[in-house]
């Protein structure tokens, strides 16, 4: 590949070496500051103090009974707390080591046990439940639907109905064989592929595959293949367990709340039926930052993450949407990632900012907690703090003033582009286009190559530029694998 030189005269760099030798020799500069701890910050331990007092005053005005927190940042617990009590009656302190029933959050852990056989290549995404399940067949939203996918459970695209009994309001969860039979019994919302449509039953069909295809019973495979390698020592699924916060229902008119018993979720535990603290799940968020092969800690591959990440299904508002075992939002501007979970006497909100590489755990012993408000604010506040107090992305390539030289039009056989120079930037844009609005900007690699960079995707979003330059010939912009020539005085 021909790189392009850039113009400076012999004498011209050795005086610039000089000169800059004879400025070390007359004053020392300091040695660089070293990167501050996010956990020591001031921002940070500011921030943790102003969520403290919030949290404080939820519990005493709301009368809830606890509530555990973390924020974390990369592969580092930031801050882990409890408010308020893991068991009213006993005086019992929530800490981030109280165990919770964390719902559907267990739906992630779910998605990650598939996407682990997928790579193993005993599945496919795309391969119709009935293939493991030749029992799951019901009646039809409409007379041309075609088969529901695995895809399409972890997705909540399959048009399934949300449950498969009156659990909720009985607290008998079905058994693997009730399951079975309550489904012949049902019929889908929706068409598979139509739109968005949450369903408990479908994840807990989901977990039922990863017993047919893995031969082992949920809980056991997710203990060897998740929790294990992740050191997760405190979280289980179905396990009535010392260290439980005690569950508390809604609160009454007259304050008073209900005690609920444990309820082993049987066949919806893919669903709904891991157990863990906050110290646990920041292990398990941590694994949400980092790419790489399959492997250890790493439970996942790099392209399965991608996979779980990318947005499948969308809200009709089109404000938020699901990946594949994931809740996407976008908000300000951000995309956010997570579940949020509601069992009896337990809710709970994971939440990611995955650019930061920041993320928060909201974990509850009562049903009208209101977890994803609290996230919102622990993000908010404590994650915004801990964002700007990490250390600091890898610079980016500095500015050259001979780039400044690449500005001009540029015209090829499907039209022109032109490239303008900003404050120390160059971007491209579309000099016919009606509005300035679609211009991407040529971020500098080095060695006189740039990428294009666009805030929207885009048909040429991520191709590498480089410009050529011959004498007796016009300058050349090649982007990607086609290029477009200089032209004379513009």
């Amino acid at each position: 590949m021909k790189r392009v030189l850039l113009r400076a005269g012999l004498a011209l760099v050795l005086g610039w070496s000089l000169a800059g030798f004879a400025a070390r020799a007359e004053t020392t500069s300091p040695p660089p500051a070293a990167p501050v701890d996010p956990a020591q910050a001031p921002a940070v331990l500011g921030a943790e103090r102003l969520f403290s007092a919030w949290m404080e005053s939820q519990i005493a005005y709301r009368g809830l009974p606890g509530v555990a927190v973390g924020v974390v940042s990369d592969q580092k617990v930031i801050w882990a707390k409890g408010f308020g009590y893991a068991d009213l009656a006993a005086k019992r302190p929530m800490t981030a080591d109280t165990k919770f029933r964390i719902a559907s959050n267990s739906k992630i852990f779910t998605t990650i046990a598939i996407m682990q056989l997928r790579e193993e290549g005993k599945l496919r995404l795309d391969d119709p439940v009935t293939k493991y399940l030749p029992w799951f067949k019901a009646a039809p939203a409409g007379d041309d639907d075609g088969p529901i996918t695995i895809e399409q459970l972890l997705s909540h695209s399959s048009g399934l109905q949300r449950e498969a009994s009156d659990h909720w309001a009985s607290y008998q969860f079905p058994t693997r064989e009730e399951l079975q039979r309550l489904y012949a019994e049902r019929q889908a919302a929706f068409p598979p592929a139509t739109r968005w449509k949450y369903s408990n039953l479908g994840f807990a069909v989901a977990g039922l595959i990863v017993e047919k295809v893995s031969g082992q019973s949920y809980a056991s495979y997710v203990q060897a293949n998740i929790l294990d390698p992740l050191g997760m020592r405190d979280t289980s699924i179905d396990r009535n367990m010392l260290g439980l916060a005690t569950p508390y229902g809604r609160r009454l008119p007259d304050g008073t709340r209900e005690v609920i018993p444990f309820i082993d979720s049987h066949g919806m535990a893919a669903a709904t039926g891991v157990t863990s603290t906050v110290n646990d799940l920041a292990k398990f968020i941590s694994a949400w930052f980092r790419r790489g092969p399959r492997g250890g800690g790493q439970i996942v591959s790099s392209g399965s993450w991608r996979e779980m990440l990318r947005v499948r299904s969308v809200e009709e508002d089109w404000k938020s949407g699901t990946g594949l075992g994931f809740d996407i939002d976008r908000v300000k501007d951000r995309t956010y990632v997570g579940h949020g979970g509601g069992y009896p006497g337990n809710t709970t909100q994971t939440l990611a900012q995955l650019d930061d590489k920041v993320a928060v755990i909201v974990l509850t012993n009562t049903n009208d907690s209101n977890p994803g408000e609290i996230a919102n604010q622990l993000m908010a506040t404590v994650g915004k703090a801990v964002a700007a107090a990490a250390p600091a992305k890898p610079a980016e390539v500095a500015w050259d003033p001979e780039w400044a030289r690449f500005a001009g039009l540029y015209r090829g056989v499907f039209g022109d582009s032109q490239v303008v120079l900003l404050d120390k930037k160059l971007i491209l844009m579309n000099p016919n286009a009606p509005t300035i609005d679609d211009s991407v900007t040529l971020q500098p690699l080095g060695g006189g190559r740039f990428r294009l960079m666009s805030p929207t995707g885009g048909r040429a979003a991520g191709e590498v530029v480089r410009f050529t330059e011959e004498p007796g010939k016009p300058m050349r912009m090649i982007a990607g694998d086609t290029w477009t020539t200089r032209v004379a005085g513009q």
